[in-house]
């Protein structure tokens, strides 16, 4: 049995479902909390959300992920106060852009790099992405470098079916109209 201790520290458990490949294609529902579940990300107002600058941020660093992981495509999403919720697709049906049809590999000086092969990114590597772009640009705006602006852990769900995928969708976009009512409101 392996110690409950890592580096004197108490170790939690994953949660993630064991057994169950991360990087395979799929629906997955995601809630990102921030550090302390503080309200950095703006307002509901009137039921609709209105985005501060550091709400901005989060929102373009979202619609970004698709530029940097290519087997990733973005879904029903949105920006609270203090979390995200969002559904990423996780596909293989992505074809590498802008080849050059001379050459399979690109030498990178030191080793050749395949063009023709898409890396498989993992839901907890495009979170943690997510969690790094959108961090390091928040403390730029605020001058506060290495200010820690998430949680360390994201709450994940597989999505399995269609009922399941309009039911995350309606409940994402319903989100500001029960913000009073959700269990991240403080």
């Amino acid at each position: 049995m392996p110690s409950p201790l890592f580096k004197g520290v108490y170790r939690v458990d994953s949660t993630r479902l064991s057994r169950w490949n991360y990087s395979s294609p799929g629906y997955y529902y995601v809630t990102i909390c921030t550090k302390n579940r503080r309200s950095l990300f703006g307002v509901v107002k009137n039921n609709k959300m209105k985005l501060s600058a550091l709400g901005q941020i989060c929102n373009d660093c979202w619609i970004d992920l698709p530029n940097h992981y290519r087997n990733c495509a973005l879904d029903e999403c949105i920006v609270m106060p203090n979390h995200v919720h969002g559904i990423i697709l996780i596909r293989y049906d992505v074809a590498p852009k802008n080849l050059k049809p001379c050459s399979p590999n690109v030498e990178t000086g030191l080793k050749p790099v395949s063009t023709t092969n898409i890396k498989r990114y993992s839901l907890s590597e495009i979170i943690r992405g997510f969690k790094t772009f959108s961090a390091k640009k928040m403390n730029i705006l605020n001058g506060t470098p290495g200010t820690k602006r998430w949680q360390s852990r994201f709450y994940d769900r597989i999505i399995r079916n269609e009922k399941e995928l309009y039911n995350v969708r309606k409940y994402i976009r319903n989100n500001p109209i029960k913000w009073k009512e959700d269990s991240y409101f403080l």
